[in-house]
């Protein structure tokens, strides 16, 4: 499984060929940062006047080993003269560096997951939920477990006021939070207000829907005015940016309460920020695993009842691998979906936002708020969310991996434990393929296209670069490669500013037929049973993570439904239909 936070989505052809790079520059004398130092210098010189270093055939040379050219002598001749020639594209690459255009300027081409032909849904149906009947609680406790769903309708009776929720849920960030090392900033003072705007305007018969009043915590890149924006990382600690995100505009028009910005791995990888590592409320105390990431924060709040829900972000992981580790459900949207205006921005044609909460429905609730058009992103595709609680889960097309629920798993001498480990989690997985049945679906075995992402796993890094281009050439980055944070960006945003345009622009075709791919197998299909991470963070398709079990450590083991391009409501029923008949995601971790 790829993952944005682990160095072993690095293409491995990338990295070989980066070693051949510096071999053959080290045994010419020359330091490993040559080539971006020497062409950097060579167009400041010819900008500033000066007499430039020349750009050798050798540099060339070395060039042409990334990219993965042959050139003739004569050919190397004609490029060595056209770079150093006083109005070369160097001196442009400068003067686009003179634009300074940080992390908040997208760029001009669009990604669209939809291939050509796909028609979309256009009707848009009412919003119905599950009629529940709820108590209030006797402790404090139990009204912070329970799920959106309830406090909905305790806040709607006023049998609980939002004041009361967002006092209740402050005190347990303040309490908790050095245990799990989950919040950057608490947003007390906002949160009152708003909380006591929202029992004022439930007072007066002003109910916005069935998020008004409820507390919630947002990934800290998420920008809210007023407040800092850190991302997690120590060269971003103190950023304020005088903007609101989208997502905190939406959910404050439905009455949401924000409580806190919530911790992620530093610049959107792992769970390992400026202020240590987060923990997982299941397993506070070990010294060596987290709570995953970089949805780091929203899952482990989540989990241990600190919010009543939260928003993450996903490229390739962030949302899905800290939902199972936490034993939350958490919703990826597909791409296109949810405004990413005002977030940081880590690959433009990746990164998706979306809810982690206690239960299906709840996402479905949040994500009702926060998806759409808002004018300010244009990624975002009109298609409607239609969420009917009662709808027939029997008519869903729904398949499932065979390779990962079926056929034995061979003894490995070498690893014992993962084995024992599979073993352990195929019992929770033939467990949970027994539950789906017997709502009445059939399911069908299915293969996942052969096509895998290896080649073009850099698309990723290659965007985060860009992203990040002004923090690569400045003296900061290495801000992140000391304690606590040890984050691999670092090399890794220095060994993919060498990606040649083509073969970024390549990489894109080549994932254009991934999608033809996965198009043809969603076909005749709605959702399946499983994950195809890396993949289908490339497609732009959904996925939802739900808790199905417990190991024998205790720890929570997830279940994953892939759905179509934009078959929300489908993956939320699937999930939803799944937790009627479970009480996983109703249990409590021990703080």
């Amino acid at each position: 499984m790829k993952h944005p936070e682990s160095d072993s989505s690095e293409n491995k052809g990338l990295a070989l060929n980066r070693r051949r790079f510096l071999a053959y520059f080290s045994s010419i004398g020359l330091g490993s940062t040559l080539m971006p130092g020497a062409l950097l210098a060579q167009a400041q010189a010819q900008t500033q006047g000066q007499d430039a270093p020349q750009i050798t055939a050798e540099m060339v040379k070395g060039a042409a080993i990334i990219a993965g050219l042959t050139f003739s002598d004569e050919a190397v001749k004609r490029i060595v003269e056209g770079l150093n020639r006083k109005n070369s594209f160097l001196r442009n690459y400068e003067s686009l560096r003179e634009l300074k255009l940080g992390n908040s300027v997208p760029p001009a081409f669009v990604f669209n997951p939809v291939l050509p032909g796909v028609k979309l849904p256009t009707e848009k149906r009412p919003f119905k939920m599950t009629k529940v009947k709820v108590a209030v609680p006797k402790t404090d406790e139990d009204v912070a477990f329970l799920p959106v769903t309830h406090l909905a309708k305790l806040i709607e009776k006023r049998e609980v006021k939002s004041i009361d929720l967002a006092k209740l849920y402050l005190e347990r960030l303040k309490k908790y939070d050095p245990v799990l090392h989950c919040v950057v900033t608490l947003t007390e003072d906002l949160a009152l207000k708003q909380a006591a705007k929202a029992d004022e305007e439930i007072k007066a018969g002003n109910y916005r829907g069935p998020l008004h009043g409820i507390p919630w915590g947002a990934k800290d890149l998420l920008y809210v005015k007023g407040y800092k924006t850190t991302f997690g990382a120590s060269p971003f600690k103190d950023q304020v940016v005088d903007i609101d995100a989208s997502v905190y505009t939406r959910l404050t028009e439905a009455g949401a309460v924000l409580v806190a910005k919530l911790t992620l791995g530093a610049l959107a990888q792992g769970d390992r920020w400026y202020g240590g590592q987060t923990k997982s409320p299941w397993d506070p105390t070990n010294q060596t695993q987290g709570s995953s990431g970089s949805s780091a924060g929203p899952s482990s709040t989540a989990a241990a009842g600190l919010v009543g829900f939260s928003i993450g972000s996903e490229t390739r992981g962030s949302i899905m691998s800290p939902a199972a580790r936490c034993g939350v459900t958490g919703l990826r949207p597909s791409y296109g979906r949810v405004s990413r205006y005002g977030a940081m921005d880590l690959s433009w044609t990746m990164d998706k936002i979306g809810p982690i909460c206690r239960a299906a429905e709840d996402c479905a609730m949040v994500f009702r708020a926060i998806c759409g058009l808002d004018g300010k992103d244009n990624t975002l595709i009109d298609v409607p969310f239609n969420w009917n609680a009662a709808a027939d889960v029997k008519k869903l097309r729904v398949g499932y991996v065979k390779a990962a629920f079926e056929g034995e798993i061979p003894d490995n001498p070498e690893n014992p434990q993962r084995v024992q480990r599979q073993r352990e989690m195929r019992k929770f997985d033939e467990e949970a393929l027994l539950v789906i049945r017997s709502l009445g679906i059939n399911l069908k075995p299915i293969e996942l296209p052969k096509m895998t992402t290896d080649a073009i796993d850099f698309v990723l890094t290659a965007e985060a670069a860009a992203a990040f281009d002004d923090l690569i050439r400045s003296d900061k980055l290495d801000l992140m490669s000391a304690e606590p944070e040890r984050s691999s960006w670092v090399g890794s945003f220095r060994l993919h500013r060498f990606v040649p345009a083509v073969e970024y622009i390549q990489a894109n075709r080549a994932r254009y037929r991934l999608m033809e791919e996965y198009a043809a197998l969603f076909a005749g299909l709605d959702l399946f049973v499983g994950s195809a991470l890396s993949a289908t963070n490339l497609t732009g398709h959904p996925e939802i993570s739900i808790p199905h079990g417990f190991d024998s450590k205790g720890q929570p083991t997830s279940l994953r439904f892939t759905g179509k391009l934009f078959g929300e409501s489908e993956i939320l029923l699937m999930a939803h239909a799944f937790q009627k008949k479970t009480d996983h995601h109703l249990k409590r971790p021990r703080l």
